[in-house]
């Protein structure tokens, strides 16, 4: 949910503002509105060394921590930045040199001096390459084979006049001695290797880069807050306008008192652009990364994270489908917690979503469970059938399941419509809401059988009226009669032919699952084959079975982040009318 905020405005003699800010920053749950990007020559540097910091800080994160952590240097993040420069202009002359070495090998070691003594005695070489050498060449001219490499005779031919014809096109002479540019490789890469091992030494500083980021990044956001401040009075007088959580309220205003300042305080509207910060509990506040990489509802919108954190995780676990991947995730989650960080609750939670979900569709490892003989009838009776109604019961369940998230979509958007305009002014959105979510109600409970067909037609008749009433005459009371009909014309065709795909793409859920399973059992199948007789067999049983399995995870893994995303992202936002352009809250910290 979205944080209730409450909007200060601070007015202050423009000498005290910036031990006010300083005071600010230690509360830590002010947002003084300000600029998001550098506005003069401080913050610029600022900027950028924070920059650099993140530079260095992104190089060494990658590297593995020498043992010996070598000389202390004066500035840390400039070293790294420095050494990865050096690094990579010693990188960059390897390629032309490695591909002069492979130009060179046909002609070997040599001294390019004898080159210039036979020019002086009158001789001159030629070089030149052939499939094969024609035994009359050696007959007519001086001819010396050097090497045969790839299916072609390397030689050269010596002359005595500038008026030289040969039958093949001749080649540029070797500019260098093969060794001595081996040797230049040889060098380089040593170098290359002492940049390693310096940045590896490096990585043992890193706690200090990132101190001095953090300290950075303090420094700019104090920075651009003053800046942030409207000067008044000959610039005797300075104005800060901040946003902090109403729940803060008492310790603040206790802080502010104390500090004798004088203030302004109201309730934040809308108009105000206030700072979104959001406040779920444990499991959902998890899943606030992903809303994040949308974007933060604005202050009268609906925080979509509680939605995302179950839909997103059921589309997941459909996703990936099985078991026994979702116990690998579980388990990867797990060892790899310091890697994974704050990441790593998330990976054991789709972890136990796939496993529930996997054993739901009753797949181990890409085997069916329902074939395990061993397996009690009371757990396979738990199990999705394969079949509902004739049709494959993970394609069924997934577009049952779009549907509902589609109409619980419909509902947000009907309930929030109702919430900022009015219900007068939200009459179209009810009629689509009316129309779409109740004729599938009614429809389902007359499928059940639990209403009767002649109650299910009059039933569909009052929602079909009441329904075209709002989207045709009453979608906008301020409007002309014939531009709502013309409107709701409209909208009726955009929504019949965008439903039908919406909820179409829900079958990926399906399909992603089904890849992952086929290929899965494609691997089981290849395993199989080799086992053959058992004996050694097993080995090379194990090997593909478990690398195969481990590829597959990854891929799995991929599309059920990304297809989940996309259906929350697209589907659900498009029909709940989430927009996501709030900005993020940002409190003013030491």
């Amino acid at each position: 949910m979205v944080t209730e905020m409450t909007k200060y405005d601070f007015i202050l003699m423009s000498g005290d503002a910036d031990a006010f800010l300083e005071k600010l920053q230690t509360v830590g749950v002010m947002d003084i509105t300000r600029s998001l990007k550098p506005i003069d020559e401080k913050s610029e540097k600022l900027s950028t060394r924070a920059d650099i910091y993140r530079k260095a800080l992104s190089t060494l994160k990658a590297i593995e921590k020498a043992e010996d952590p070598g000389q202390k240097p004066a500035d840390f993040a400039a070293e790294v930045m420095q050494t990865v420069r050096e690094k990579e202009a010693i990188e960059a002359q390897l390629p032309q040199l490695r591909k002069e070495a492979d130009d060179l090998v046909p002609w070997g070691r040599f001294d390019k001096t004898n080159f210039e003594k036979l020019k002086e005695n009158g001789l001159k070489l030629h070089f030149y390459k052939a499939k094969a050498i024609d035994p009359a060449w050696k007959e007519q001219y001086a001819l010396s084979e050097i090497s045969n490499l790839g299916g072609y005779s390397y030689f050269v031919v010596v002359s005595d006049t500038d008026e030289f014809d040969f039958p093949l096109k001749e080649l540029p002479a070797p500019q260098s001695d093969y060794a001595a540019v081996e040797q230049q490789i040889a060098d380089l890469e040593a170098q290359v290797k002492q940049k390693e091992q310096r940045l590896a030494q490096l990585k043992w500083h890193e706690p200090v880069i990132q101190a001095e980021l953090d300290k950075t990044l303090s420094n700019l956001d104090l920075h651009l807050a003053h800046a942030a401040g409207e000067k008044a009075a000959e610039d005797y007088i300075t104005v800060f306008e901040g946003f902090a959580p109403k729940e803060n309220e008492p310790a603040l205003h206790d802080m502010l008192e104390r500090e004798n300042v004088f203030y302004l305080v109201d309730k934040a509207q809308v108009d105000d652009n206030p700072p979104i910060k959001l406040k779920n509990n444990k499991f959902v506040s998890m899943f606030e990364l992903l809303t994040d990489m949308y974007g933060r509802p604005k202050y009268n919108e609906f925080d979509p994270t509680v939605f995302i954190s179950i839909f997103f995780m059921l589309f997941f676990a459909f996703c990936m489908g099985d078991m026994g991947y979702g116990l690998v995730l579980i388990g990867a989650s797990l060892a790899l917690k310091k890697v994974l960080g704050n990441i790593a609750p998330l990976g054991v939670t789709l972890g136990i979503a796939t496993t529930v979900v996997g054993f739901l569709f009753h797949t181990f490892f890409s085997v069916d469970m329902l074939t395990w003989s061993w397996l009690p009838e009371g757990v396979k009776r738990i199990m999705l059938p394969s079949k509902i109604a004739g049709y494959d019961g993970t394609m069924v369940l997934a577009l049952l399941v779009g549907i509902v998230h589609i109409c619980l979509a419909m509902i947000v958007k009907t309930y929030q419509s109702t919430k900022v305009k009015g219900f007068a002014n939200s009459l179209g959105t009810w009629g689509w809401t009316l129309l779409i979510v109740g004729g599938i109600i009614v429809g389902g409970l007359a499928l059940l059988g639990v209403i009767d067909k002649a109650l299910t037609k009059w039933i569909i008749i009052v929602i079909g009226c009441l329904s075209a009433l709002g989207i045709f005459f009453l979608n906008d009371l301020h409007r002309n009669p014939l531009l709502n009909f013309g409107s709701g014309l409209w909208d009726t065709y955009n929504t019949a032919t965008g439903l039908l795909g919406d909820v179409l793409s829900y079958l990926r859920l399906y399909a992603l699952g089904l890849a992952g399973a086929k290929l899965g059992e494609a691997f089981n199948a290849i395993g199989v084959q080799a086992l053959g007789d058992g004996g050694v067999n097993w080995v090379f049983f194990i090997l593909i079975v478990v690398v195969g399995h481990v590829l597959n995870v990854a891929m799995c893994v991929l599309g059920a982040f990304v297809h989940p995303l996309r259906l929350n992202f697209l589907e659900f936002f498009k029909n709940s009318g989430y927009e996501g352009t709030g900005r993020r809250y940002k409190p003013l910290q030491s």
